[in-house]
C-alpha cells in the first residue's frame, strides 16, 4: 500500500477555502457614491500590508488612480459607512474604522490621522495588485476581483427586489404622513363632538382640560366673551396652535393688564383685549363656525356647578357678531 502524501489537500477542502475566503472579502464591500468600494485598511489587512503604505503606494502612483479608482470619504459617507455594517461584526468593524481615525503615539495621547479614509473601486484594486510586490498579492487579487463579480451578480439579479423594497419604503412614509393628517382630524372632531356637559364642584382639572381641547381645535381665531378673565385665561391660551389669532372681550372688572398681554404676545401672538359691557354671559367662539356657551367664568372653572353647552345654530355666531360691531 502506497504511504499517503499528507501534503496533498483534496480539491473540494481547497475550493471550501477558497470560496470562505470569498465569502469574507464580500462582506468587507460597501457602497459609496453608486460605486461598490473596499477601504483602505481592508485592502491592507488583506494585502499584509500597513495602511498607510497602501496609501503612499497610491500616492506616489496618483497618475494610475482616477476618482474611479480611489477616493476619499467626506465626513458623512463614514457616518454612512457605519450604518452599511452588518449587526454582527458591528463592534469589530466600527474598531477597525476608529482605528483608522485615531492613532495612539508612543506616549500614549491620541493623535488624529490625517486624512479621512480612502476607498478603491474593483478597478483600483486591480491597478494597485500591479503595484505591490509580496507573494500572496496574486491570489489575494483573485479572490478579490470574485467577489467583486459576485456581488455585481447579487446587486444585479435582486436589483427588482430593491427598487420594489425602496419604493414600498416611500409608499409607507406617504401613508404615515396622510394617516397622521387624518388622525388629527378624528381627534379635533372627537374632541368638539360633545354637545353639553356639566362639571360638579371640584372638577377643576376636568373643566380645564375640556376648555383647552376647544381651544385646540381652532385653525384660525378665537373669540372669549367674558367679563371676569384673569391671567389663568392666558395659560389656557398657550395651549392653542400657532399663529391662531385670539380676540378677548370683557368688562372693567376683568383682572388681566397690559403687561400681561404683552408678554404672552412676546411668544405666542396673536392676543387682543377689548372692553364692552353688552354681554352677560361667557361664550367661546371657534374659527366663526362653533359656538359654546359657558355657565361659569373661565378663571372659576371646577369650583362651583357649571354647564358647557355646544350651540348647533351658526345664526348665533352671526347674532353674536352683530352684537359685537
Amino acid at each position: 500500500m502506497e504511504k499517503e502524501n499528507n501534503n496533498i489537500v483534496p480539491i473540494n477542502e481547497e475550493l471550501n477555502v477558497v470560496t470562505n475566503e470569498i465569502e469574507n472579502i464580500k462582506n468587507l464591500i460597501y457602497t459609496i457614491r453608486g460605486k461598490q468600494v473596499m477601504l483602505d485598511s481592508d485592502v491592507a489587512m488583506l494585502y499584509h500590508y500597513e495602511t498607510k503604505r497602501i496609501n503612499e503606494t497610491v500616492r506616489r502612483n496618483k497618475e494610475r488612480f482616477p476618482e474611479n479608482f480611489c477616493f476619499q470619504l467626506t465626513e458623512e459617507e463614514v457616518k454612512s459607512l457605519r450604518s452599511q455594517i452588518a449587526t454582527l461584526s458591528l463592534e469589530k468593524q466600527l474598531e477597525d474604522l476608529r482605528s483608522q481615525i485615531v492613532t495612539l503615539n508612543k506616549n500614549g495621547r491620541g493623535q488624529h490621522r490625517k486624512y479621512l479614509p480612502y476607498v478603491f473601486t474593483e478597478q483600483g484594486i486591480a491597478m494597485l495588485s500591479g503595484l505591490l510586490k509580496n507573494q500572496i498579492a496574486i491570489q489575494v487579487s483573485i479572490n478579490i476581483m470574485n467577489a467583486f463579480v459576485e456581488m455585481r451578480k447579487f446587486i444585479a439579479t435582486n436589483s427588482n427586489i430593491f427598487n420594489l423594497s425602496t419604493r414600498m419604503e416611500h409608499k409607507f412614509l406617504e401613508y404615515d404622513k396622510k394617516f397622521d393628517i387624518v388622525f388629527d382630524e378624528l381627534q379635533n372632531k372627537k374632541e368638539s363632538e360633545f354637545k353639553e356637559k356639566i362639571f360638579f364642584d371640584g372638577q377643576i382639572y376636568d373643566s380645564y382640560s375640556l376648555i383647552i381641547d376647544i381651544i385646540k381645535t381652532a385653525k384660525n381665531k378665537i373669540l372669549i366673551i367674558d367679563n371676569y378673565i384673569d391671567d389663568s385665561i392666558l395659560k389656557i391660551l398657550s395651549k392653542k396652535n400657532k399663529d391662531v389669532g385670539v380676540v378677548i372681550l370683557t368688562s372693567q372688572n376683568c383682572n388681566i393688564t397690559k403687561l400681561d398681554i404683552n408678554k404672552f404676545n412676546k411668544q405666542y401672538s396673536t392676543l387682543k383685549v377689548a372692553i364692552t359691557n353688552k354681554f352677560h354671559d361667557r361664550f367661546i367662539v371657534i374659527d366663526n363656525q362653533e359656538l359654546y356657551h359657558c355657565g361659569a367664568s373661565l378663571k372659576d372653572l371646577g369650583k362651583k356647578c357649571f354647564a358647557i353647552s355646544k350651540m348647533n345654530d351658526i345664526e348665533y355666531i352671526k347674532r353674536l357678531e352683530e352684537v359685537i360691531l
